[in-house]
């Protein structure tokens, strides 16, 4: 094959396998294939049981259907294994197919390989190469550039819920499963937004990324005032001119590099003055605040991004790093139900977050708090909403995150800070989760 042009930048795996005649580095791709030799076929992501680790593989126990065989074949077609085009074959298609881009294998795989991002590396050179993507893909990626718009078309969502003709010939079109709801979109939380607490208080900055802006506008507003009742003076982040900023997850997910990396590089440029002051950055979506700690850096953004990661925190990574430095005054009284169960989100558990949600649950008193041991929800993003995937989708929502959140007690609170685990929630148990800063908001006074 030619020389390859990757769209992503891999400088950070250049030094992989130097000197060593082990390696099994691919002929072509250079540091791209290097990070896909990182895979050393451990196995780790064949295995079953508890974690996050490779869901595909837990529905399916097929190794086709691995982290290790799609980064085995992914160094296959860089070694001119499937013709001289393998990323438009259909061979390294097949291996891609299930990958819900969890980031489980970068945690938990001894040599952390990241396969969401060869993953997303491979769909840009499909996109390049065949001419284009396809409609729907492109759809999902554009979302946060059309989401303002969505909620005037919320009469087009009923008539596909009341009338199944409907949601089958948009299925047939489009490739959307009839069986899946699609989320609502709301007024823009940006567009009314109250004060922003008290005007001696000590500076955040809070990221409200496109899903809390325009689909769950509850949860900013109750991150905002859990922030305000603990004395903070909230700054929103905003980009000086145009519309709200967006990290560019959906456009990396899907493959759109280029676009990925012009709404990440408008999030640096809001962001980095409240860096160069030394203010927390603080998200609530885990896979939007988790990005700007990781894929930001294979963007090739500069040096500011360094200053970017250091500074972005998780709402309950925040509290509980003011908690720890004896600085958090936040007045938590018991809430009227006496138990949360709560399920991870798959960045929250590859980035070790999880130990924080545990914490500020813990300082509600009289609150008993247990964790759903669980892999993926299936959901993913646009994952779950794909028609031949949808099945895919609830077999992974099955293994033990909705069977276990059927046993609990009617009167439980659902905790999960992914819009789209509380979507696959909704759809799969018939039950309402919440953020954990709408959790914090009602044990306010």
């Amino acid at each position: 094959m030619n020389e390859l042009k990757t769209e992503l930048d891999w400088s950070a795996y250049d030094s992989y396998g130097a000197g060593d005649a082990y390696a099994q580095l691919p002929a072509n791709g250079g540091s791209f294939g290097k990070a896909a030799a990182v895979c050393i076929g451990n196995r780790q992501c064949q295995r079953d049981g508890k974690g996050v680790m490779c869901p595909s593989f837990r529905i399916t126990q097929n190794p086709d259907h691995s982290t290790r065989h799609r980064a085995a074949t992914l160094k296959a077609a860089l070694d001119g294994e499937y013709g001289p085009d393998p990323f438009i074959g259909p061979e390294l298609e097949a291996a891609m197919d299930l990958c819900v881009a969890c980031k489980g294998c970068k945690r938990e795989c001894p040599n952390g390989v990241d396969m969401a991002l060869l993953r997303a590396e491979s769909l840009a050179q499909r996109w390049k190469r065949s001419g284009g993507m396809p409609f729907r893909e492109k759809f999902f990626a554009n979302l946060p550039r059309n989401a303002h718009r969505l909620r005037h078309f919320d009469w087009l969502g009923r008539l596909r819920e009341n009338i199944p003709l409907v949601a089958n010939l948009a299925e047939r079109w489009f490739g959307i499963s009839a069986r899946r709801t699609l989320p609502k979109a709301g007024r823009s939380f940006l567009s009314c937004l109250p004060s922003t607490g008290p005007e001696n208080g000590r500076e955040v900055v809070l990221l409200v990324d496109t899903f809390s802006n325009h689909f769950d506008g509850k949860t900013a507003q109750a991150a905002l005032e859990v922030l305000t009742a603990a004395g903070f003076r909230v700054n929103i982040a905003r980009a000086e001119s145009g519309r709200p900023l967006c990290c560019g997850r959906t456009f990396l997910s899907n493959g759109m590099i280029d676009e990925a990396r012009e709404e990440a590089r408008r999030m640096v440029a809001a962001l980095w003055p409240h860096v160069e002051q030394g203010l927390p950055i603080i998200g609530l979506e885990p896979s939007c605040l988790l990005m700007l700690r990781d894929e930001y850096f294979a963007l090739g953004l500069g040096e500011k991004t360094a200053g970017i990661a250091k500074s972005a925190l998780l709402l309950e990574e925040f509290l509980a790093k003011e908690h720890d430095a004896g600085r958090l005054a936040l007045p938590l009284q018991p809430i009227s139900c006496g138990h949360v169960l709560v399920h991870g989100h798959c960045h929250q558990k590859a980035f070790g977050a999880m130990k924080s949600m545990r914490k500020v649950l813990g300082l509600v008193p009289e609150l008993k708090v247990d964790f759903i041991e669980s892999s993926c929800c299936g959901m993913a993003g646009s994952f779950g909403f794909e028609a031949e995937h949808f099945d895919a989708s609830m077999q992974m929502a099955e293994l033990s995150l909705l069977p276990r959140i059927r046993e609990a007690q009617a009167g439980t609170l659902l905790v999960a800070n992914g819009m789209s685990c509380r979507h696959q929630i909704r759809d799969g148990a018939k039950r309402e989760s919440m953020h954990i800063a709408q959790v914090l908001r009602q044990a306010l006074p």
